[in-house]
């Protein structure tokens, strides 16, 4: 998928630009970038950095960093050769979470933070990413609506009663935030549930990183971008490691971008529908991706 993962989302970008400012001010908390405390070292490129993608479902007033996940991108950045990849987990995967049993992939952010998810998509995949980048929903509508919404390339039409009744129609459409988000989370009404919403959550990626682009040079749009993020961001990392992700995103080649989305079959757990994913297939992207950031094929 082309240009999707060189800015992974307009708020991971800004983020690590943002905090390479001195002195900033965070306000409530919309997003926060979280480093992974890893267990052991573990053999991967060392020019490549791995970072988990994720949209909270928390309410008015929960934690978001405790809520279930929605949106689970696993992002990979070469940062000698400028490869990256993208490999979507579905939300509804159900997999071992450690010290918790077996439950749904989004539910270790629930139970054990950005932490615990980490561990489990690494334990899936293969790969564990050495930062967690978490967003809350309304936060991420906001930041497409401040950018002028973006377009995407929709292969079908699909509605939801709940969140779109009219639906999205085929071709290129143009998003506003809340259109965005909507055409990221509905699920229930695609042929494929699940893996087919992980496609959209990657087309809905790349028409940010496609509007962002198109727009970086006007005057005050990055700035702008910046304080929004500035106000709404918490991260405990130091300048110089947000600096070492911004200089990775900022040298992707679009040219060597590859993305897939982990598939599976559906299950039945205690009365409830999940995806039980392949993980031979997931673990053959890790395998393929783990130190070049490159997944061959899907």
């Amino acid at each position: 998928m082309r240009r999707i993962v060189r800015t992974l989302t307009l708020g991971l970008v800004l983020v690590v630009a943002a905090l390479v400012v001195p002195n900033s001010t965070v306000a409530a908390t919309q997003a926060a970038l979280v480093k992974v405390d890893r267990a052991q070292g573990i053999d991967y490129g060392p020019h490549v950095i791995w970072i988990l993608a994720v949209g909270s479902d928390a309410r008015p007033g929960e934690d978001m960093l405790r809520t279930r996940g929605d949106a689970l991108q696993l992002i990979g950045l070469n940062t000698r050769t400028g490869a990256a990849t993208a490999i979507g987990i579905p939300r509804d995967s159900y997999v071992p979470i450690p010290g918790r049993g077996s439950d749904r992939v989004n539910a270790a952010l629930y139970y054990g933070g950005p932490q615990l998810l980490g561990r489990t998509v690494g334990d899936l995949v293969g790969i564990e990413p050495e930062y967690v980048f978490v967003t809350r929903f309304p936060f991420f509508e906001d930041m497409v609506d401040e950018i002028g919404g973006i377009h995407v390339r929709n292969p079908r039409f699909f509605s939801d009663t709940h969140l779109k009744s009219n639906g999205f129609k085929p071709g290129r459409i143009h998003l506003d935030g809340y259109g965005a988000m909507a055409f990221a989370r509905i699920r229930k009404s695609l042929p494929a549930g699940d893996f087919d919403r992980s496609a959209n959550q990657q087309r809905v990626l790349r028409g940010i990183q496609s509007t962002i682009r198109e727009k970086a040079r006007r005057p005050g749009f990055m700035e702008r971008g910046v304080l929004s993020v500035m106000e709404h961001l918490h991260t405990d990392l130091p300048p110089s490691e947000l600096f070492r992700l911004a200089q990775a995103v900022a040298q992707v080649d679009p040219r060597k971008i590859t993305s897939c989305v982990v598939q599976g079959g559906i299950g039945d757990v205690g009365g409830a529908s999940v995806v039980l994913p392949y993980v031979d297939q997931a673990r053959r992207y890790g395998d393929q991706a783990r130190k070049d950031a490159t997944i061959e094929r899907c």
